[in-house]
């Protein structure tokens, strides 16, 4: 019996790997490629070239992609030049069987953001646990304007045998197959970051992306506490000279918008709070999200 259901959990994923076929651009615009550390890391550029750089960081977590900022990309490119990459392990760039960690999505922001802006001082936004690496990263590559969206440094306590079973190629596939159903990504991993009903392209780019090649490896770390990095927003924010911005869903919860004033506060940052929205406005409310973009974006 244990060997006739092993069977068939294979044949399971077997035919879930298959399903996810290919992956569009999350972004719409000019798709290019970023070699780092031996991974093609995807990402879209578009906006004129000579426009002050801006660069737009997903989450990171079960599902992540630059889907994230699809509906705002184009507003943001008519006065800068946006980079919108899918971070190592995630979307459209490679995902190699790495023991991901918080320090390579520290060095990936930080190395990322120093080569698109050039000669120029950035600004960046930021959502989730990205938040975190972007802070710790604006002191180094001179950061002009930082915009986080419901900043996190927090997921779980860390586990490595957590991380370790979900690697397992059987049943580590079988546990991650179910959690990125359709029907679990819409009720968890991606409708709770919504405060209405997330839309069914955005849960079915999602599940797409959830099942290409290698994408449980860095869901892996994360679930396992490994993306966490080792200095909480608050700490990162100290040595922050940047310009910021805190834009906050006002019915989010983990982080909640109490935890996001008391950010603001103790950082003296800018605070914008999006009405009807949880830690993904900027896709389901991007009109009023790009309004708070502007506040943080535009020049004092």
């Amino acid at each position: 019996m244990v060997a006739a259901g092993a069977g068939v959990a294979a044949i399971g994923n077997r035919v879930l790997a298959r399903a996810g076929g290919d992956l569009a651009p999350g972004v719409e615009g000019e798709q290019e490629t970023y070699r780092w550390r031996g991974m093609d890391v995807a990402y879209t550029a578009l906006g004129d070239p000579e426009d002050p750089p801006l660069v737009l960081l997903h989450d990171v977590g079960i599902v992540g992609t630059s889907r994230e900022f699809a509906e705002v990309a184009g507003d943001l490119a008519e006065d800068h030049r946006v980079y919108a990459p899918d971070l190592p392990g995630y979307g459209r760039s490679d995902r190699p069987p790495l023991t991901y960690s918080a320090s390579i999505y520290e060095a990936f922001v930080e190395d990322f953001v120093d080569e698109t802006s050039g000669e120029e001082d950035p600004a960046v936004v930021a959502s989730g646990m990205t938040g975190a690496y972007a802070a710790l990263a604006a002191p180094v590559v001179d950061v002009e304007r930082l915009v986080l969206i419901a900043p996190t440094a927090v997921t779980r306590s860390r586990s490595v045998s957590r991380r370790t079973f979900l690697r397992a190629p059987l049943a580590g596939t079988a546990v991650y197959n179910g959690m990125t159903s359709k029907a679990a990504l819409e009720s968890g991993a991606v409708g709770g970051g919504f405060y209405g009903a997330p839309p069914d392209e955005y849960v079915e780019y999602c599940w797409t992306t959830a099942h290409q090649e290698g994408a449980r490896y860095a869901p892996a770390s994360y679930l396992g506490g490994h993306l966490d990095p080792a200095m909480d927003v608050e700490t990162a924010l100290a040595d922050v000279e940047a310009d910021t911005t805190l834009v906050w869903g006002r019915e989010a919860t983990e982080p909640s918008l109490a935890d996001g004033r008391a950010l603001a506060e103790a950082t003296d940052s800018r605070l914008v709070v999006v009405d009807y929205a949880r830690t993904l406005p900027h896709v389901e409310h991007p009109a009023e999200t790009l309004a708070a973009f502007e506040a943080g974006l535009q020049p004092a």
